[in-house]
């Protein structure tokens, strides 16, 4: 969908219905409600609902989240059913896992979702490599084959910890998030203060000449990949249009109603 900004002011208009058009059609809504709540979402202020006009930015960020909230509870509702139709009361002693996950990213721009798939990749590199490398050869041991012990060198906690532990990057984006004058530039003080010259798997960045902006470097597993922190905040916080999810739960596309159920205050 396309919006634009009206002239000589900050808020937000459709530039045109085609795409609005054909998404309406596929949830079952109105074209022209979903965009008016798109732009003009009521919000509520104390106990009453007001109406608040949205530029483009915001628009563009909350048509990315309900994007994303829809694709997420489709996926968690694609698992449930799969398991339920795959589910067996017999015995078993053997089962087939099937993983399948995109591939390290390594971009001139990389942003929060180059650090999720990263993140992800990483932790799973971790545990291939402590059953393999390490358990198998805890094996050797207990079976008294002999052979000289093998370092992979291959030890990614530091890297995860910085992630994912208490008042690692995952953590002081969490804190920032609940202060209304967070911004990037807070956030990225934070990290610096935290862990630039105490953890060597975070570094600051020198991106070449004519190369994108970055905030942060983190060496990883693949490589040292250069992060650039604009807009996390928002990424992280990712609200809902409420007056787009309220279209949703009268949709005729049960489905869809059945993913946002009313919720009782």
């Amino acid at each position: 969908m396309k919006f634009k900004q009206k002239q000589r002011e900050e808020q937000a208009e459709p530039d045109g219905t085609e795409e609005a058009d054909k998404v309406a059609y596929l949830l079952g809504l109105n074209s022209a409600d979903m965009l008016k709540a798109l732009c003009y979402p009521r919000v509520k202020v104390g106990n009453e609902y007001v109406t608040k006009g949205q530029t483009v930015p915001q628009v563009y960020n909350s048509v990315s989240a309900l994007a994303k909230s829809i694709y997420e509870r489709m996926f968690l509702w694609m698992v449930v059913r799969i398991n339920q139709m795959l589910d067996t009361k017999q015995a078993r002693q053997f089962f087939i896992g099937v993983l399948d996950i995109a591939g390290f990213e390594i971009f001139d721009f990389n942003s929060m979702e180059q650090l999720c798939i990263n993140f992800t990749n990483e932790k799973l590199q971790q545990f291939f490599n402590h059953h393999m490398f390490v358990l198998e050869q805890e094996e050797y041991k207990k079976e008294g084959i002999i052979w000289e012990f093998i370092d992979f060198g291959m030890d990614l906690a530091a890297c995860i910890e910085l992630i994912e532990k208490p008042m690692g990057i995952f953590s002081i984006l969490e804190e920032e998030c609940m202060f209304p004058k967070a911004s990037d530039t807070s956030f990225k003080n934070k990290l610096y203060d935290q862990h630039l010259g105490k953890c060597n798997a975070f570094q600051k960045p020198r991106p070449a000449k004519g190369k994108a902006e970055a905030h942060f470097s983190l060496v990883h597993y693949a490589g040292t990949v250069d992060y650039n922190i604009s807009g996390w905040l928002d990424k992280n916080k990712d609200p809902l249009n409420e007056s787009v999810v309220q279209l949703y739960q009268k949709s005729p596309v049960k489905l869809l109603s059945t993913f946002y159920p009313p919720v009782v205050e």
